[in-house]
């Protein structure tokens, strides 16, 4: 990173002279390619004017005090430049020169900074409003902002009231070339600045939203699930290797469940209660939303349940996340599933195949799935409803006379 330097030199305006012949001098400070000329207020004889020496050469009692003045008026110059520089902060020839007078300039905080604001705020509301991996994704978003500001700017921070659509543009470029982010990963980085920058609004610290025209690029993924014939072959299908069936059962109770897999494997039975039917329910809270879920055990889980029992005051087998989804691909080759299965393809099905092909409204399905917003779930699933909508309407027409 090549360092600016300040240049102060004083000119003597001889085309301004007054009646005494003396005339002004002024000062100008260059910096980064920009002026700033200001009045001193003093007046000279051009004839003694040394501009090499950019001092008064007339030896008499006004040369000591001129030159007195001016040495500082330029000491006082490179002091603001150097308090400028302390800061770390971008600054201008302008910038400088209101120091030099004693202006307080305004406090412009950078974008990193108000980031560090946000996470002191959001890591107190850690197991109240959110849980620990929401916050460990802001810091690790952080991480991401402050490695493109110093690839792309060579400073630690930016200034927040500097901020526009340009630099928003720049930061998914770089996330896309030099992070190699999916588009999802992507929009998610991006979605955590825009919190930052909304907070930096509500502050007061940033007028202008840098968002305002910023489109983010929508990712559409194919929800997978299993198909009512799918599910079926796997329920019905004993394993001989007791790890395999009990990674099978653990998954069939998430397809009627749809329970994620910590709150699966979190599962107790102080979480089984009665409801107000009468029937077994779940009661859980979601630790990705903190939203209770309340579920009711349909007969397929039930029997799951009633299998495992309570094993050290947990209802069912647990084991790492990574070796879950590890049996369920060698489950999928045993019985002839060509989909990739992973727990998250549990819950899909239990949104999927046993509520919305079985005509549960979405508003129940977001529900059951402890959505913060229906329109997660119509996102995600609008499209099975559709599928569902044509397979009667093609019934229909096979009725019709």
């Amino acid at each position: 990173m090549s360092i600016l330097k300040l240049y102060v030199r004083f000119i003597v305006k001889a085309t301004e002279l007054s009646k005494t012949s003396h005339a002004p001098i002024r000062c100008r400070i260059t910096y980064n390619k920009q002026r700033k000329d200001f009045s001193t207020g003093i007046r000279v004889n051009p004839a003694h004017w040394d501009p090499k020496k950019q001092r008064l050469l007339d030896q008499s009692d006004q040369e000591e005090t001129t030159n007195m003045q001016l040495s500082l008026i330029e000491n006082k110059i490179n002091k603001a430049f150097f308090m400028l520089q302390v800061k770390e902060e971008p600054f201008t020839v302008q910038d400088i020169y209101d120091v030099f007078r004693g202006k307080t300039l305004e406090r412009n905080m950078g974008i990193l900074e108000v980031w560090d604001l946000h996470n002191e705020r959001i890591e107190k509301l850690v197991g109240k409003e959110i849980v620990l991996v929401t916050y460990q994704k802001y810091l690790e978003s952080q991480r991401h902002l402050k490695d493109f500001i110093r690839h792309q700017y060579k400073v630690s921070d930016k200034p927040l009231k500097g901020l526009k659509m340009s630099f928003i543009n720049e930061y998914s470029y770089y996330l896309k070339t030099v992070k190699n982010f999916e588009q999802s990963t992507l929009n998610k980085a991006i979605q955590r600045l825009r919190k930052v920058v909304k907070f930096a609004i509500g502050h007061d610290y940033l007028d202008k939203d840098p968002f305002l025209l910023y489109r983010a690029k929508s990712v559409r993924k194919e929800v997978v699930f299993l198909s009512v014939e799918e599910l079926k072959i796997l329920e019905n299908h004993s394993f001989e290797i007791n790890r395999i069936q009990v990674v099978k059962d653990c998954f069939i109770f998430c397809c009627y469940t749809g329970l994620a897999f910590k709150e699966m494997a979190n599962l107790k039975r102080e979480h089984i209660v009665k409801g107000f039917d009468g029937m077994d329910w779940i009661k859980i809270k979601r630790q990705k939303t903190l939203k209770t879920l309340s579920i009711p055990i349909l007969p397929q889980a039930g029997k799951i349940i009633s299998k495992y029992g309570s094993i050290d005051d947990k209802l069912l087998p647990t084991l790492s996340n990574a070796r879950f989804n590890g049996y369920l691909k060698e489950i999928a080759d045993i019985v002839g599933i060509k989909k990739r299965l992973t727990h998250h393809v549990a819950r899909r099905t239990f949104a999927s195949t046993v509520l919305l092909y079985n005509n549960v409204p979405m508003e129940i399905v977001s529900e059951l799935l402890g959505h913060s917003k229906l329109a997660t779930t119509q996102q995600s699933y609008g499209k099975i409803v559709q599928k569902k909508v044509g397979e009667e309407m093609r019934r229909l027409n096979n009725l019709t006379p």
